[in-house]
């Protein structure tokens, strides 16, 4: 099992810059596939971005609404993904989580708030 903790949300204007961390509990960087998620009140959680193990080469992949404007990526020193979050927009407002995929497992972090105010 691996647990991820989440930190980074909060609330900012639009426009604005946040960077989310996650860190994990163990060292899976090597073979785990990483993501991370959100969920809007109301709506299903949606992918937002996603970095292949690094034994598979690290290969990132973004949803349509973040292109340009989010990235993730990862310190395997320190067990942390990352997702910086760019020219945020309203519409970005939702609850965060990150994900892990290791050996066939998925874990899910508690998920941290993040607020964008127009």
């Amino acid at each position: 099992q691996v647990q991820l903790v989440e930190s980074g949300g909060g609330l900012v204007q639009a426009g604005g810059s946040l960077r989310l961390s996650c860190t994990a509990s163990r060292s899976i960087f090597s073979t785990a596939a990483m993501g991370w998620y959100r969920q809007a009140p109301g709506k299903q959680r949606e992918l937002v971005a996603t970095i292949t193990s690094v034994n598979s080469g690290g290969s990132t992949n973004y949803a349509d609404s973040v292109k340009g404007r989010f990235t993730i990526s990862r310190d395997s020193a320190k067990k942390t993904v990352y997702l910086q979050m760019n020219s945020l927009k309203p519409e970005d407002t939702a609850v965060y989580y990150c994900h892990s995929r290791w050996y066939g497992r998925d874990d899910w972090g508690q998920g941290t708030q993040v607020t964008v105010s127009s």
